[in-house]
């Protein structure tokens, strides 16, 4: 008789709940709010609703893009106005670029 016992096979660590998937359009709203604006605007309520409907994670990522887009595109309205008017100033006491 052998006193071999063999070893207890090894733990595995916890990992608790399984992983919940992320809504791959929130991910490409988040994006599109950093890169072209108007494409965050456009898809993260696009993303919320999937994500309503489906229980999806990336809630967060959908707003983040949605609210970016809308800031950036703000942002981007208001130095566009604020060059017209520059331009419109300048135009109107007669300044120019040639001698």
């Amino acid at each position: 008789m052998s006193d071999y016992q063999p070893s207890p096979p090894p733990s595995t660590p916890y990992s608790g709940a399984p992983a919940q998937r992320t809504n791959a359009l929130a991910i490409v709203a988040l994006i599109l709010g950093i890169v072209v604006p108007i494409g965050g605007i456009i898809c993260g309520p696009i993303a919320l609703g999937q994500i309503k409907r489906t229980g999806e994670s990336g809630r967060g990522l959908a707003m983040a893009g949605l609210i970016i887009g809308i800031v950036l595109t703000l942002l981007g309205l208001i130095i566009t106005i604020a060059w017209i008017a520059l331009f419109a100033t300048l135009a109107n006491n007669g300044y120019s670029t040639s001698p």
